[in-house]
């Protein structure tokens, strides 16, 4: 019997490849001298810098493009960003130059392996939406601790496994991960406790956007229009105020112990 369900919701997933399209099309469209996704255009501001201070000295695990890093870099004295695709540190590259950014550097690094730092180099660590691509989650986590000085904070983000969406997928026999390459994704326990395994402890707790289907097609949307991106975006933020359970990840900060 053909399960129906199964393909109309492989369908709609397959339109999350649009935001791939999103990308290219910042740039083609003139929004932004380097591909990148609309989000980067949406606030010079995201939620964490509000926990960085001008004295700091930052690392950014699984910089891709730069575009948090040099956020990053207005708020901190110095961030470096690491990265193992070349491709990418390019145009993370570029983009500070484009911009003159005398404070932040960047370079290759293999996140399955040891890091090139010295132990408690950095005050802050931003690691966003890069822990759910890695095999060894726990050995990350260890260099991260290692890595921090004395009362230093993580910056966190992944992605949330139990959106009703989610939810949705698997029941109709398909996988749920945002993105193919991810290993795993996070239950709010889950997250709570790999991080107490590694010796962190969770001092703030939030919630990225409301987690819906057609991402792709609105992000395509969006870099063809950021006034729709933004009325959308702000739609998405209003609505996960009211069920944080369907927000499409956490936002975590973490203090070593």
């Amino acid at each position: 019997m053909i399960n129906t369900k199964k393909i109309a919701v492989a369908a709609l997933k397959q339109l999350d490849l649009g935001s791939a399209i999103a990308v290219r099309l910042t740039k083609i469209t003139g929004k932004s001298k380097i591909p990148i996704h609309p989000k980067h255009l949406l606030t010079e501001t995201p939620w964490f810098t509000s926990y960085l201070e001008k004295k700091d000295v930052v690392l950014d695990l699984g910089c891709g493009n730069g575009q948090n890093s040099v956020k990053a870099a207005r708020f901190a004295k110095k961030v470096t960003g690491v990265d193992f695709d070349g491709k990418l540190l390019e145009i993370a590259k570029e983009s500070s130059k484009n911009l003159n950014i005398k404070n932040i550097f960047f370079q290759k690094a293999n996140l399955e392996k040891k890091l090139p730092f010295k132990n408690e180099m950095f005050d802050k660590i931003i690691f966003l939406d890069v822990l759910e691509h890695l095999y060894k989650r726990d050995q990350i986590l260890v260099e991260v601790y290692g890595l921090l000085k004395k009362n230093g904070l993580l910056l966190l983000a992944v992605p949330n496994s139990e959106t009703s969406w989610k939810k949705f997928q698997r029941s109709a026999g398909v996988c749920s991960f945002s993105d193919p390459d991810h290993k795993i994704e996070f239950t709010k326990k889950s997250i709570y406790d790999l991080l107490a395994k590694n010796h962190f402890k969770i001092i703030d707790f939030g919630y990225s956007r409301y987690d819906i289907p057609l991402r792709g097609i609105i992000d395509i949307l969006g870099s063809l229009s950021m006034s729709f991106y933004k009325m959308v975006s702000a739609w998405r933020a209003r609505k996960v105020k009211t069920k944080p359970n369907e927000a499409s990840g956490f936002e975590i900060i973490a203090k070593k112990t």
